[in-house]
């Protein structure tokens, strides 16, 4: 089912991610989508995320969707010209995929191939035209379709971006060319996520919160020291450090940030970074 149709109904969206792994053994992949059945009302799969070499996301939301599960497609341009970028959305739809979530992409120089020829003929908002125009029956070259696609598109945004401006900017282009949904960066402070959600409320576009499991303290000084527009606070740092049992601890907070934010959004989008089999405790500890 499409997010969009979700969030007309009024339900309050989740969805969490999973990683293709590098090679062809999907089985360990496949054990950690079963245990988001049932928990989630879809599952975003990366594509070549911080651009290291990976089983493809096509590939990946077929077996999903084969199985039962609505997959969202990630899609990112680092890697492909135009004419590739629209060929996979309409393979995508041929294969009962719909949502699709844009991406720009992760630069090459972070991933295990920084010799690789970057692509970036297009970005997340000019795919975000390029979709929209296969739903109008023709493609970027104005040539016309035997039949269109019809998806639900995505985009991302980061709200704890400082300035914010640009981002809101960039918001109201990607809603211009055709996104009908967002999920954001990581947000650890709830008290910023909602003055970033009053700013946007004019858009009239649903927002799903994301959030990124903290794994360790380390983890946050990391992210707070390389991930722009991610800021973890001293206090959460801080439990962490001191937490006896960091799972225990990496769920609480997970889940209590979901509950302070819940009623500012629109949905919520989980980031395990493979810590899905705590998915649905996240879930439990948030009452969703």
């Amino acid at each position: 089912m499409k997010l969009t149709e979700l969030f007309e109904s009024g339900k309050f969206v989740v969805t969490s991610e999973l990683g293709p792994p590098k090679g062809v053994d999907v089985e360990r992949m496949l054990e950690e989508a079963e245990i988001l059945r049932g928990r989630v009302d879809a599952v975003n799969v990366t594509d070549q995320q911080s651009s290291v070499m990976r089983l493809g996301s096509l590939a990946v939301c077929h077996l999903l969707k084969q199985r039962g599960l609505e997959p969202v497609l990630q899609m990112t341009c680092r890697d492909r010209n135009r004419i590739a970028l629209q060929s996979d959305l309409l393979s995508a739809y041929v294969l009962g995929i719909e949502n699709v979530l844009c991406l720009t992409g992760d630069h090459i120089s972070l991933g295990d191939h920084p010799g690789a020829k970057p692509v970036f003929d297009l970005d997340s908002v000019s795919l975000l035209h390029a979709a929209s125009e296969l739903q109008q029956g023709r493609d970027l070259a104005g040539q016309k379709l035997k039949g269109s696609p019809n998806f639900c598109l995505g985009a991302v945004v980061t709200p704890g971006a400082n300035p914010i401006e640009p981002q809101i900017m960039k918001m109201e282009k990607k809603v211009k060319a055709g996104a009908q949904f967002f999920q954001t960066q990581a947000v650890y402070d709830p008290r910023r996520f909602e003055e970033f959600m009053e700013q946007v409320k004019y858009l009239n576009v649903p927002v799903m919160v994301g959030i990124v499991f903290l794994k360790s303290a380390g983890m946050a000084r990391f992210m707070n020291k390389n991930v722009a527009g991610v800021h973890v606070p001293e206090s959460l740092i801080e439990e962490m450090d001191e937490a006896e049992d960091r799972v225990a601890k990496s769920i609480e907070i997970s889940a209590r940030l979901i509950r302070e934010m819940k009623d500012m959004c629109q949905g919520v989008h989980l980031m395990p970074l493979g810590w899905e089999k705590h998915v649905p405790a996240v879930l439990d500890a948030a009452g969703l």
